[in-house]
């Protein structure tokens, strides 16, 4: 096979919806063409270019750096319309490690400051950054080919003496390419031929490659089409599918360009050229300025060992011991000033009053970590191991990633710029890239079928499979695929887009700080046209490889609702909440995680987890740690049994007398990756370093370090005197834990956030659901959820009130002086807007409350004060003190006018009659009668303006009669699979029509506690069509489905939800389901001792419940079904009530 070609111009899917080729598939593609060197030039980026480099190098292959640049005629600072849209290509290669040095230079400058419909660079910037670069003339696009099919072959001449001249006589290539379908290409090769003889610019042969092989035309076709929005068949749309876009061998290019064996060998002589050595892994730390000039690692020191007296006291032993050992590590890794930076700005926050998380992964596992405030779970009390941070015997940056309280993560963002210069920190790029379902749905767009089929093929892949593993699984789409052929195109096209980059964005949470400037290690951009912040090129796993500083800044709301309870409980009881000082031990928590109370509490509010609360019955932050971590599929179906463990019902047996100590704190069950690596030493005598190893390679799978791995345990096993076959056995027992186990480092930080919003709830109810009211006001499902909660806690949610609300949701005192009621913020109302708000709040602010709406209309003179936002306050009750709702709204003309009458008053100075007397002596605001609102009026207004019922939903007076009858949606979507009932209000129809031409209808349905869509199919439509319509309040019965990943009920049967009330009997029990797994004998002795207290007339019975099986049994009580009792069962057994009246 010839060898003398390299392909110079070739684009990867990194030249974004333009070039088609995964990196991995470009370099064995060349690889199987037996390349010895590649380019890679896409267009106007460097994304890809690490990636490039190490598949290359791994390949035994060589890498040439490259792009496809955009070159702006008269200035890339020049961006006018009409004038600087145009711009030509250019072809640059990095001959040097100061070649490609240059070329990031030129890339960041066309991005940040050049972009104009393109990332662009001029001659001038190229005069400043051209050593090391050699240049290719590039396609019919490139400057001189233009000139050429100009016909100005004397301008084509001066550009080329002007490119030289920028370059180096011998850095200038003139580009030969072949595509027969454009007759001015041969126009183009010709006079760059006579061109070439006259200047002696050499001739250079390439394929201008934008895909693999020849039948990827249509693919890469496809591609633009999605990038342009167009169809395959529309007639007036760029396409390249004329011509052959390959990646081409050297035989094949040989066969091209027999007429010009110079060009061919020229590619190769220009290879030999390029020598970019880009250093990888080595750790590039950013440089952290000490003060007193100290070294890092004594700076370190001094820290952590200030820190002990705050955390501990005073210094043991064990604390001196092991923060000896972490620092020993440290100095050996070099890693002291990613200490010193991390805990800068994280102290920095807390000193802003930002709420930071007690630690996030592994981190939490460091005494150092701890003394310095960067994280605040002890590591010694909980048993958190270093190993699992900073492994010595595996040298690896760590990861910081810490959680800021989400709407403050900028504030610490730009203090770290501030702090180390804007241009040594960056945000992180990341790739959006085309899955399966995605990349089905918009290959069946551009090729014109309808989207209802291209959506039914699409829902037939599983969730987060790949095509492949689709087709292979699922019998269904492997039979259209076999014999419809609009099937066959379409998942063909689709298998060939699927995890080509789609777009970029910025990652969310990743940031870098840099020792040199940031162009000096990655190009940059802007995250988007309106999104000004810079970005890097490369994305999360190059940024490591080139061993720069990243940290994850992670912006986490329950953290702001934590944040705001604080605030709100200082302002309304004069409380400073220190919520990091906590023991965790308030039995008020306790309780209330006991009974499973959990909505808005971090990790524990899911249905699932709520069930599994009140049947553990949690007593200490252990639990809760444990809970966390187990509560993943897989270390889920353990959870019975961590559950029978803590009260008693199993006892554990050990294989080895050895495992207890490190299993008993979870009774018998490995939940923790430490437990796994505490295992491998006391059993078999490894180090905790290398038991961090075996943790990774049992998670990895691979095969030949796995076997490795478990030959090693076996043989420190024996040594340290346990059987060969029981050693055997406890490494068969470990690697399934050692596979799912949860990092325990990670899962106590979440614990403590989990008991910090508990503790809050707890204590604190109406400023903690107000907090978390306003952290979810957005979401109009979650905020229904939140009030139905905070009602059942005893709290009153009111709609705005001029003189009581905040912006936001905020807390104000009953009758009696208590913090039991929370206002709606007048930010939630719709029309009207910030500054609004601002205006009236700074107005009650000045001239204190508002005495009359008269004194409303005086003091408030905003421009934004007008007819819609005015009746929108109006609607929602802001105005209720001052006069009822319709009477209001109905003169809102009058009000508007007597509002401009006082604003022209204060404006003129004009004096009158009134001018010297009080306010409340002026003329009287008198308002025309109307007939008052109905309660119905109200709800439908409040439900258009705040995005839902509050003062009176329509469900209201059925709440009784559905609590007994059916399930709430929240409970539904809580209770995953199986068959319900469900009482709501019908909100929205949505009528289709089948490819059999029948109707069927999609139904949002609403209750007190969010919405859910009903799918009703054709056959239960045809029975029920009349029950659909928007008002409508019925009662469903039908089948729970999460396919696609979203929540619906499929229904069988519907009914008016007031006549299915009316024929439906009271019930005369009350009947309570007791599952015998939880019940202790406590248990049952304080629910007889209840019952008895509740005297009345309606009988007791038990639904005693065993797994699946169920048995019914009456009892002598009778009770009066009060209030009192439902809530003191609940506290009791959780959601226990089965039938009442």
């Amino acid at each position: 096979m010839p060898k003398d070609f390299v392909n110079l111009h070739v684009h990867s899917h990194y030249s974004l919806l333009d070039g088609l080729p995964k990196i991995d598939e470009l370099v064995s593609a060349a690889k199987a063409q037996g390349a010895t060197a590649l380019a890679l030039t896409d267009h106007g980026a460097l994304y890809g270019a690490i990636e490039f480099y190490q598949a290359c190098q791994k390949a035994g292959i060589k890498p040439i750096i490259g792009v496809e640049t955009y070159v702006a005629p008269e200035g890339h600072r020049h961006k006018r319309a009409k004038i600087d849209e145009k711009n030509y290509h250019l072809v640059l290669l990095a001959a040097s490690n100061e070649g490609y040095q240059n070329l990031i230079k030129l890339v960041t400058i066309a991005h940040l400051e050049g972009f104009y419909y393109r990332p662009r660079i001029d001659h001038d910037l190229l005069r400043q950054y051209s050593r090391g670069l050699i240049a290719l003339s590039a396609c019919l696009k490139g400057e001189i080919p233009a000139a050429i099919l100009n016909d100005d072959l004397a301008g084509a001449e001066r550009l080329i003496q002007t490119y030289q001249d920028i370059f180096g006589r011998d850095n200038f290539y003139l580009e030969l390419q072949h595509h027969p379908s454009r007759p001015q290409q041969e126009q183009v090769n010709a006079a760059l031929k006579s061109l070439s003889a006259a200047t002696n610019a050499p001739l250079v042969a390439t394929a201008d490659s934008h895909y693999l092989r020849p039948e990827d035309a249509e693919a890469q076709d496809i591609l633009l089409c999605i990038h342009l929005k167009k169809q395959l068949s529309d007639p007036d749309r760029m396409s390249m599918a004329a011509d052959d876009l390959s990646l081409k061998s050297a035989v094949e290019m040989a066969a091209i360009f027999a007429a010009t064996p110079a060009a061919l060998a020229n590619t190769v002589s220009l290879a030999a050229r390029c020598n970019v050595t880009i250093e990888l892994g080595r750790v590039q730390l950013p440089h952290y300025d000490v003060p007193s000039g100290a070294a890092p690692m004594d700076e370190l020191r001094r820290l952590a060992e200030a820190g002990i007296a705050g955390r501990y006291g005073r210094a043991t032993a064990v604390i001196q011991e092991r923060l000896a050992y972490e620092l020993s590590v440290i100095a050996k890794t070099g890693f002291a000033s990613f200490f010193l930076i991390v805990q800068d700005f994280v102290n920095w926050a807390k000193n802003q009053g930002i709420v930071v998380g007690p630690g996030r992964g592994s981190a939490a596992g460091s005494i150092t970590s701890y003394l310095l405030n960067i994280t605040n779970v002890d590591p010694l009390k909980y048993d958190l191991l270093f190993e699992r941070f900073l492994n010595p015997e595996r040298i690896a940056m760590p990861d910081f990633d810490i959680d800021f309280a989400d709407v403050r993560r900028d504030e610490v963002l730009r203090y770290v710029e501030q702090r180390y210069g804007s241009d040594h920190v960056s945000q992180i790029i990341t790739f959006g890239t085309m899955a399966a379902r995605a990349a089905i749905r918009d290959v069946g767009r551009v090729l014109g079928l309808p989207y209802a089929y291209c959506d039914r093929v699409a829902k037939l892949i599983p969730m987060f499979a790949t095509l492949d593993k689709a087709m292979a699984e699922v019998a269904e789409l492997k039979d259209i695929y076999q014999n419809d052929p609009e099937a066959k195109r379409l998942l063909d096209g689709a298998k060939k887009l699927e995890g080509v980059a789609r777009h970029a964005s910025r990652h969310a949470c990743g940031v870098i700080i840099t020792k040199e400037p940031l162009d000096h290690y990655v190009p940059l951009q802007y995250a988007g046209p309106d999104d000004k912040s810079i970005i890097t090129q490369y994305s999360l796993h190059p940024i490591e490889d080139l061993g720069l500083l990243k940290i994850d800044f992670l912006g986490l709301s329950n953290l702001t609702t934590l944040e705001t309870c604080i605030r709100l409980v200082k302002k309304t009881r004069g409380i400073d909440l220190d919520l990091d000082a906590s023991a965790y031990d308030d039995p008020a928590t306790f309780q209330l995680l006991q009974r499973g109370e959990t909505t808005g509490v971090f990790q524990l509010e899911s249905g699932g987890m709520r069930r599994y609360l009140r049947e553990l019955k949690p007593t200490s932050l252990e639990d809760i740690i444990a809970m966390v971590a187990l509560y993943r599929p897989g270390p889920m179906e353990l959870i019975p049994q961590f559950i029978a463990g803590k009260h008693g019902k199993v006892k554990p047996t050990y294989l080895d007398p050895r495992l207890e100590p490190i299993l008993r704190p979870t009774y018998g069950v490995a939940v923790y990756q430490e437990q796994v690596m505490q295992l491998a030493r006391d059993i078999a005598g490894f180090t905790l370093g290398e038991a961090d190893v075996l943790r990774k390679a049992v998670g990895k799978k691979i095969t030949k370090l796995l076997r490795e791995q478990r030959d090693k345990f076996i043989v420190g096993a024996v040594h340290s005197g346990t059987k060969k076959n029981v050693a055997e056995k406890i490494f068969d027992f470990i690697e399934p834990f050692a596979r799912y186990g949860f990092n325990r480092s990670h899962a106590a930080c979440y614990a403590v956030i989990a008991y910090q919003t508990a503790y809050c709830k707890a204590n604190y109810p109406a400023e903690f659901m107000a907090a978390l009211l306003t952290s979810d006001q957005h979401n109009t499902d979650r905020i229904a959820i939140e009030i139905d909660d905070a009602r059942r806690m005893g709290l009153q949610v009111l709609p705005p009130d001029l003189n009581e609300s905040a912006a936001s949701f905020t807390v104000v005192d009953d009758a009696s002086g208590q913090p039991k009621r929370i206002r709606f913020g007048l930010n939630a109302v719709k029309n009207v807007g910030d500054h609004l708000v601002s205006a009236i709040m700074a107005e009650r602010q000045a001239g204190g409350l508002f005495a009359s709406l008269d004194d409303v209309l005086r003091r408030v003179q905003h421009k934004d004060l007008n007819k819609k936002s005015l009746e929108s306050l109006i609607k929602v009750g802001a105005l209720d003190a001052f006069g009822e709702r319709q009477a209001l709204r109905e003169n809102v003309e009058d009000l508007l006018k007597y509002a401009k009458g006082a604003d022209d008053e204060a404006t003129k100075r004009q004096s009158s009659l009134f001018a010297s007397l009080p306010v409340r002596h002026a003329p009287a605001l008198k308002l025309k009668a109307a007939i008052p609102a109905s309660k119905a009026q109200r709800g439908q207004w409040e439900k258009e303006l705040l995005g839902l019922y509050l003062s009176d939903h329509p469900l209201s007076e059925h709440r009784d009669w559905l609590r007994r009858t059916a399930k709430s949606i929240t409970d539904v979507r809580d209770a995953g699979r199986g068959s319900f009932k469900v009482g709501g209000l019908v909100t929205n129809v949505k009528r289709i029509s089948t490819r059999a031409n029948e109707s069927m209808a999609f139904v949002k349905l609403e209750d007190q506690t969010g919405t859910v869509e009903a799918v009703v199919f054709p056959s239960i439509y045809r029975q029920t069509q009349p029950f659909w319509t928007d008002g409508r309040l019925v009662v469903i019965e039908g089948k729970s489905s999460a396919r696609d990943g979203e929540f619906k009920i499929l229904v069988d049967r519907v009914w008016d939800l007031v006549q299915l009330r009316d024929a439906t009997p009271a019930p005369r029990r009350l009947l309570l389901r007791l599952p015998l797994e939880t019940a202790s004998p406590a248990v049952f002795a304080a629910l007889k001792s209840l019952l008895a207290r509740s005297g009345g007339d309606l009988p007791v019975e038990l639904l005693v419940t065993r797994g699946s099986q169920e048995k019914f049994l009456p009892t002598e009580h009778r009770v009066a079904m009060t209030d009192d009792l439902r809530r003191a069962l609940q506290d009791l057994l959780g959601d226990c009530i089965v039938e009442t009246p």
